[in-house]
């Protein structure tokens, strides 16, 4: 893959849908959320038109306080999850992620300035105002090995209007599986944070 690679998803889609793609313009993966269900089922794709199916994510339990979300593959093999810690992240974002059938956390992520989150959600719940919260704002979030504390990925949220753009530049060199579960779950936070205004 080519860094930066920027995910977009409409801000009034009813189902809400992720598009990533590289520095180049090629489309890298999809991502397509299934409505109505009780415990979160989300699809990924390799492209844009979903012929091409790659991994499916299911969260553990049905409300997402402190849920667990399973990245698994074709033959629903786990690959890796990530994890949102519940009370700690009502002030500011904090998951876990996990390697597959792993109980200790190999990566973390977390805002890097809990204010620009704030001052984001506070802008963007007022009327009119609000769509253009995405040109004053723009919260990071960095991913940080838990063992080292060394950074190797981060999100930026990017300038956009009627729709979140989020950039993400890789920061250490990893291994494609490793990258791959990182992505996945910088794809969930985008989803949950969203959710969470």
């Amino acid at each position: 893959m080519h860094y930066p690679l920027t995910f977009r998803f409409k801000m009034l889609a009813l189902a809400p849908q992720v598009f990533v793609t590289d520095a180049s313009g090629q489309s890298v993966l999809n991502v397509k959320q299934k409505l109505f269900k009780l415990r979160e089922k989300i699809e990924v794709y390799q492209d844009d038109a979903r012929r091409h199916p790659l991994c499916s994510i299911e969260a553990n339990q049905i409300l997402d306080w402190s849920a667990r979300y399973f990245f698994r593959d074709l033959q629903g093999t786990e690959i890796g999850s990530v994890g949102r810690k519940g009370m700690r992240s009502l002030w500011s974002a904090h998951y876990e992620i996990f390697a597959a059938q792993s109980q200790t956390p190999r990566f973390k992520i977390q805002e890097e300035n809990p204010w620009s989150k704030v001052a984001d959600s506070l802008l963007s719940s007022i009327p009119i105002l609000g769509l253009f919260s995405g040109y004053f704002f723009h919260p990071k979030y960095v991913v940080t090995d838990a063992a080292s504390g060394k950074a190797v990925m981060r999100l930026t949220k990017q300038n956009a209007f009627w729709e979140g753009r989020f950039g993400v530049d890789q920061l250490a060199p990893l291994d494609s599986p490793t990258e791959s579960v990182i992505l996945l779950s910088l794809l969930m936070l985008i989803l949950l944070e969203k959710q969470r205004g």
